[in-house]
């Protein structure tokens, strides 16, 4: 029955486009935080190389400083709890899908020696309504990309959260999302653990109100923090 929901979504897709187009017109347009997105955190060597690839929340886009967001906050959470110098880089990017990253992104990242890789990717597959298949094919081929580029780096791949959580979306369209997000998360679980990759739990969305953004779908500083927590053991697990 779980495979069998999906294709039934099809058949819900006018709503999906009618009440998706309402909220793209009622939502804050967001851009990504502002500060730096490569830095280093002091600490005993040897260093950390954090890399935190995705879509926007990798960019941080719901907080107006990059020192609020994901990568950010996740690295601090790594010094702190290490005492090791972090360095770390945010490479994220406003509507991204899995197969732009394999294909436009990861080509043009500099061969630096990232130790730690995490992927927040997933989202716009989606809610795009990309088929099953084809996030098979966009995120299992960018599993074996980063692979090949980084064959010693721990990759850990943060599932696609709750839509129905979500303050900015109506409740018939973030059920629609909800079961394809199901199968997504399904997918890249299992291509996480063919392709040697850490597939973390989803993350629990206990405060919506605080969690989100203005926009009502984007993280807030505290929801970045949450996030942060919540993937920090996954990253550093042996």
């Amino acid at each position: 029955m779980s495979r069998l929901l999906p294709l039934l979504t099809w058949l819900a897709f006018p709503v999906y486009v009618w009440q998706g187009l309402g909220v793209r017109r009622r939502t804050e347009r967001m851009l990504p935080a502002r500060g730096p997105v490569l830095h280093r955190i002091e600490g005993k060597e040897p260093a950390i190389a954090l890399l935190v690839l995705g879509d926007s929340s990798a960019a941080s886009v719901g907080v107006g400083r990059s020192e609020d967001g994901l990568a950010a906050q996740l690295a601090a959470l790594i010094s702190q709890r290490t005492g090791r110098s972090v360095a770390w880089r945010a490479a994220g990017f406003n509507s991204a899908t899995s197969g732009q990253i394999r294909d436009h992104v990861l080509p043009n990242l500099s061969a630096d020696r990232w130790t730690h890789i995490v992927l927040a990717i997933g989202t716009n597959d989606t809610k795009n309504f990309h088929s099953v298949p084809r996030f098979k094919k966009d995120f299992g081929g960018l599993l074996y990309a980063l692979r090949a580029k980084w064959p010693e780096a721990r990759v850990v791949w943060s599932p696609v959260l709750e839509f129905t959580r979500a303050p900015a979306m109506p409740p018939l369209l973030g059920s629609i999302l909800e079961i394809r997000a199901g199968a997504v998360n399904r997918m890249g679980e299992r291509l996480c653990l063919e392709r040697g990759a850490v597939p973390a739990p989803r993350l629990p969305i206990t405060d919506p109100e605080a969690g989100f953004s203005t926009d009502g779908f984007h993280a807030s500083e505290v929801g970045y923090r949450a996030w942060a927590e919540h993937l920090l053991e996954f990253v550093l697990a042996d």
